[in-house]
């Protein structure tokens, strides 16, 4: 039976899953003030950090240090351009048997993983490196 719930973590699930994207925690609490939600920002951290230790949520760093949150629904992976800042993703795992052997060799529940690479688009390296 999963774990009950708090009022907050529901909101913020909410919200997460009607967004459709990643949201920064004060991209989050603009979206809930919108939506006329009482969740103050420390508490949108906490209800985050929360769901994340259960692995319901998970945050993803982007190039300027900031954490974005989003339902944890596959493994995500992506090229990062240090410049822009876009991110795009990658269909394929090149990783699912090393969390296979990961999880069994050190018993270890994997709730995902990212993977990142970060470089520059080729729309930066035609401004950048010319």
């Amino acid at each position: 039976m999963p774990p009950r719930r708090t009022r907050s973590q529901s909101i913020v699930l909410e919200a997460l899953k009607a967004s459709g994207r990643s949201l920064s925690a004060q991209e989050l609490y603009l979206e809930l003030r919108q939506r006329q939600t009482p969740l103050g920002l420390a508490t949108v951290y906490r209800t985050l950090d929360a769901l994340k230790v259960n692995g319901v949520v998970q945050a993803r760093p982007l190039a300027t240090g900031e954490l974005v949150y989003n339902l944890v629904q596959q493994d995500q992976h992506y090229l990062t351009c240090l410049h822009c800042g876009v991110s795009v993703t990658i269909d394929s795992c090149p990783v699912q048997h090393l969390e296979a052997e990961l999880r069994q060799s050190h018993n270890f529940e994997i709730f995902y993983h990212t993977l990142e690479f970060f470089g520059l688009c080729q729309s930066c390296q035609q401004t950048l490196l010319k």
